[in-house]
């Protein structure tokens, strides 16, 4: 069970979209860390308390996969929720082999991805957390 806010960590290249992401992931349920690549996501997944990790799959330096695989050498059990503008089958294949928590495709609405947080920190972590998932935000 989390006792705190929720640290989500945003890892995309696109400096608007983590900077919106950041935004409505930030308090008072959220924590957000952004990150701007996935070398970069690593070593903040190293150093601190993250509940769960958003990252897109097209990345400089380190795809959103092979963050993951990285990740998963010291915090096996850490919800990572892949983000992909070019999602097909094989993408799908190698995010189940590295256990993405889940795969989902952009464009993406706000409210979704909101929805699928939600999902993974109350699997994850029994969180009972609730925020708005009937305000239809884009």
């Amino acid at each position: 069970m989390l006792v705190a806010p929720p640290a989500v960590l945003i890892t995309d290249d696109d400096r608007a979209w983590r900077e919106t992401l950041g935004e409505a992931f930030g308090p008072p349920l959220f924590r957000s860390i952004l990150a701007a690549d996935g070398e970069e996501a690593v070593e903040i997944v190293r150093r601190q308390r993250i509940d769960l990790v958003l990252l897109d799959m097209h990345m400089p330096r380190l795809t959103g996969l092979e963050t993951i695989r990285q990740v998963r050498f010291f915090r096996a059990e850490l919800p990572c929720i892949l983000i992909s503008g070019g999602l097909d089958d094989r993408i799908r294949q190698d995010a189940l082999a590295v256990r993405a928590y889940s795969v989902l495709a952009k464009p993406i609405r706000l409210i979704e991805l909101r929805r699928a947080v939600h999902k993974a920190l109350r699997d994850v972590y029994d969180w009972p957390g609730e925020f708005g998932l009937h305000a239809d935000t884009t």
